[in-house]
């Protein structure tokens, strides 16, 4: 297990090395820069638009506006706010937090590219229902010449979207805290198990694993209609209780905010705090965390939005930019502060979701546990069904739509292998399937780049904006 660690690790440093930030901040200025800032001076267009203001239940397409934004952010919103960021500070420091900040600004327009594309070009799979995504973007907007890299993205895809993460995540949550204070890891599950090398921590995690695959099972099975209800529903409530949460926590710290926010701003250029002023090393940090927060560039998204009812695909586009704004810009950094202004973030035992955890029994001594996980069952439990149905897309792409629920299949069984793992395999495997999906999508978006602004041009003409 060890060596597999080991070469995971080395596979995630690998793809994130500096030609893929080169590609995903590169080319998220470019977009900036060549929208004339789009993403900032339509951003109360964007709300109106999602308030279902345009809304025609006549136009193409499986969700509306609202539960595409729903579904994307149930893949965003989650365990990589809560956990990521934790990862991010404990690795990089809390300057990684600033590097975060700065790839959300540029992945706002990346999404408003990549997401205007994916309803332009959308296509058909093998049983003609209409798709989007940078697979479909590819072949559509690119031609077949070009199916190389749809291909590369969809195998990237199968394994990008796999839930170890979260699985991981959530499984050692419940550990942290509902099996251990109650000494329900002291007793062997499954006592056949013990003579196959298995502890008691491991059947725990077995069980739980279980537990976790057989709700996700519920959701997923009933496709992409019935995850963006769930999404739709559970997202917003989920997000109210953290946020409230987290503003409990800086209210009653109110005045170490501004020393926290310094601290994040000077960490940022010296690398001081964990990495010894090694700042090209927390910059990619907190890259990597971003990229994995708000997937702006990476091309899941693309998927979600690909399946929204319009005719517009400006208006898509518009909205899928709110996504790393919610997801990076406000819930990250809320996150970060209330890590930085409890001193958890220094516990050097601790690691991911153990860290937040700490932060919050902290600030809330016998009830912050307990609410931090609540958040983290739902918000892991929604991401795990929009991630389902993205390498389920992938997968239809590859071999067929028939073969779609294969892959869930495959995937709820993953559940369980993530429940298993070290944190740091989980990390470094998506991670790394992350960087691959985001070669062809930031490729394929920068080339059609004009077509997005021609439509915009004319969208924002005829909407007399």
């Amino acid at each position: 297990m060890d060596k597999l660690n080991e070469i995971l690790v080395a596979f995630g440093d690998f793809a994130w090395g500096p030609p893929l930030l080169v590609l995903l901040l590169g080319g998220g200025l470019f977009f900036l820069i060549y929208s004339r800032l789009i993403p900032f001076r339509y951003f109360r267009h964007a709300i109106q638009i999602l308030r279902g203001k345009y809304d025609d239940p006549n136009d193409p397409g499986d969700i509306d506006h609202y539960e595409a934004l729903s579904t994307a952010l149930a893949a965003t919103v989650g365990v990589g706010n809560i956990s990521g960021v934790a990862v991010a500070i404990t690795l990089g420091g809390p300057g990684a937090i600033f590097w975060m900040w700065v790839s959300a600004m540029v992945g706002m327009a990346t999404k408003f590219f990549t997401c205007t594309l994916s309803i332009m070009y959308r296509g058909k799979d093998s049983e003609g229902e209409l798709q989007g995504g940078p697979m479909y973007v590819i072949m559509e907007g690119l031609g077949k010449k070009w199916k190389a890299l749809a291909v590369f993205f969809s195998l990237a895809g199968l394994i990008g979207c796999f839930p170890m993460f979260q699985a991981n995540q959530l499984t050692q949550t419940i550990h942290d805290v509902v099996l251990v204070p109650n000494g329900l890891t002291e007793a062997p599950v499954f006592g056949f198990l013990a003579d196959w090398g298995l502890s008691n921590v491991d059947q725990t995690n077995l069980l739980t694993g279980i537990i976790i695959t057989f709700l996700v099972s519920l959701v997923i099975f009933g496709g992409i209609k019935r995850i963006g209800s769930v999404a739709g529903k559970m997202v917003p409530a989920m997000v109210s209780i953290y946020v409230i949460s987290v503003l409990y926590i800086l209210f009653a710290n109110f005045n170490d905010i501004p020393a926290s926010l310094w601290l994040i701003i000077e960490d940022a250029f010296t690398g001081n705090a964990v990495l010894g002023g090694a700042v090209g090393a927390l910059i990619i940090t907190g890259i990597r965390r971003a990229a994995f927060s708000n997937e702006a560039g990476i091309g899941t998204a693309p998927m979600a939005h690909g399946a929204a009812k319009t005719q517009e695909p400006v208006r898509e586009g518009l909205i899928a930019m709110l996504g790393p704004f919610i997801d990076t810009i406000v819930v990250c950094t809320m996150t970060a502060l209330a890590i930085i202004i409890t001193g958890a973030w220094t516990d050097k035992e601790a690691e991911g979701i153990t860290v937040t955890l700490n932060a919050f029994e902290t600030a809330m001594p016998g009830v912050g546990t307990w609410i931090l996980t609540l958040c983290v069952f739902i918000f892991a439990l929604t991401t795990l069904f929009s991630y389902s149905y993205y390498g389920a897309k992938c997968l239809s792409f590859l071999a067929g739509a028939k073969y779609k629920n294969y892959y869930n299949v495959v995937y709820v069984g993953s559940i369980i292998l993530g429940a298993m793992v070290s944190v740091t395999a989980a990390v470094s495997l998506i991670d790394g399937m992350y960087a691959m999906m985001a070669i062809p999508t930031i490729t394929s978006t920068v080339i059609l780049a004009p077509k997005v602004m021609e439509a915009a041009k004319t969208y924002f003409g005829k909407m007399n904006i």
